[in-house]
């Protein structure tokens, strides 16, 4: 692992070896995450008594005097409407400490700098199309060595841990798009016996379903754009640490290389949060509803969602996580021709990569989210042409299953006329 020299100040903290980080623990006080999604920052104006926190836009802060600097400088290195969403996030996830990026990738990319060139880095094989990319093309330029591993598959996972002995272990689960879930608690027991840092990307459950840190992995890194804010209105990201250590030299390099996020998307996704758990609830209770139908239709070949428990994560899933969420993939039968009439004849999602705002998206992960890797990276994750990708809103459950249920209709009769328009093509041959 890289090391930095010590400075005096916060924003250029020293570098800690990663052993002596792992070795120590937080525990701070914890509240329900409902509690504490709306309840960071209300009434911490001292000024005037706002009880919600102000916006700081600042980008520099004046200094007390010569050589008095006061808590706050330069935005780059340090806000308040940014630090309060970093105690907000760092506070669901049970951290020591969270930093808060420009966007998802920003945040990955400042956890890589944590590694040195020969450090090895185990990812999941069928990890996002960015992330994958990302880890892909630094290992090309020789910033990292990079070796993918099939998660789900617990046992193998563990002996590939414990082979390579990487110096860190990756985790995405659920996993994007095929949402297969890795046992976070087994993998990190693994990782600890070899010295590993384990990160687990929470992105599609959030902290109101699932809290890793926990589960014991050493770091949590989230696109804020998703569940945290909520909103489709913001890009953002964070990483959460466990450890005041880790926290610190987290918060050293996102101010050496500039990738910390801008105090008004803070001051947004701070907002969206407060209103997490109940959103959450909804998204989850919704995707039921449109499971049920999945499962059930004769369009759909397979639906990949971990609260069914024909799911081969299933019970992984119930044990570590507090719901299910709101993402679903499914493969329709047929080709290409189907998922094109799937997708034309919906009416309440929209066509759009993301995923977590309250509205409800669908994406086509070959030529959308996962663009970025070969037909033959995408065919070993067992991401098909075939496979679609839904986020579920908080819409009314009945509109969005009677608008799902019309779209799979008009994909079933693409896929019963097929065989009529083959043979009229043999007669008229």
């Amino acid at each position: 692992m890289s090391q930095q020299p010590a400075e005096p100040t916060t924003a250029n903290a020293p570098a800690t070896p990663i052993s002596t980080l792992k070795d120590r623990q937080t525990s701070p006080k914890r509240r329900s995450a409902a509690t504490t999604a709306v309840r960071t920052g209300i009434e911490s104006d001292q000024e005037h008594g706002a009880v919600v926190p102000p916006l700081y836009l600042s980008s520099n802060f004046a200094f007390n005097g010569f050589d008095d600097k006061r808590p706050y400088d330069y935005t780059r290195s340090g806000n308040p409407t940014r630090d309060l969403l970093g105690e907000a996030i760092s506070e669901l996830e049970g951290g020591a400490g969270a930093v808060i990026t420009s966007s998802g990738m920003s945040a990955v990319y400042l956890v890589t700098h944590l590694l040195a060139a020969d450090d090895l880095v185990l990812a999941p094989h069928d990890c996002y199309g960015g992330c994958y990319r990302l880890l892909e093309n630094l290992a090309k330029q020789n910033k990292l060595r990079l070796k993918f591993c099939d998660f789900s598959d617990t046992d193998a996972a563990r002996e590939e841990i414990r082979r390579s002995r990487p110096q860190l272990v990756w985790l995405e689960t659920p996993s994007n798009p095929l949402l297969r879930v890795s046992d976070i608690s087994a993998l990190s027991e693994a990782a600890r016996e070899v010295n590993s840092l384990v990160v687990a990307d929470n992105t599609f459950l959030s902290p109101a379903l699932q809290q890793p840190l926990a589960l014991g992995a050493d770091i949590v890194v989230h696109s804020t754009t998703k569940y945290l804010n909520g909103h489709s209105d913001v890009v953002g990201g964070a990483v959460v640490a466990k450890t005041p250590e880790l926290h610190e030299q987290l918060t050293w390099w996102a101010n050496c290389i500039g990738v910390t996020g801008a105090p008004f998307d803070s001051f947004l996704t701070l907002r969206g949060i407060r209103t997490l758990k109940v959103r959450v609830a909804q998204h989850e209770s919704n995707a039921r509803r449109l499971v049920d139908l999945l499962s059930s239709h004769g369009a759909v070949s397979r639906v990949y969602y971990p609260g069914l428990t024909s799911h081969p994560g299933h019970a992984v899933a119930r044990r570590q996580q507090n719901g299910f969420g709101g993402m679903i993939s499914f493969e329709l039968r047929g080709g290409v021709g189907e998922v094109t009439e799937f997708l034309r004849s919906l009416e309440l999602f929209s066509l759009a990569e993301s995923l977590g705002g309250v509205e409800s998206l669908v994406a086509h992960p070959a030529t959308m989210t996962h663009a970025a890797m070969s037909e033959a990276a995408q065919r070993e994750a067992g991401i098909e042409p075939t496979l679609v990708r839904l986020s579920v809103g908080i819409e009314d459950a009945d509109d969005l299953v009677s608008d799902v249920q019309a779209a799979l209709d008009a994909a079933l009769e693409i896929s019963l006329d097929a065989p009529l328009q083959s043979e009229a093509r043999a007669v008229s041959g």
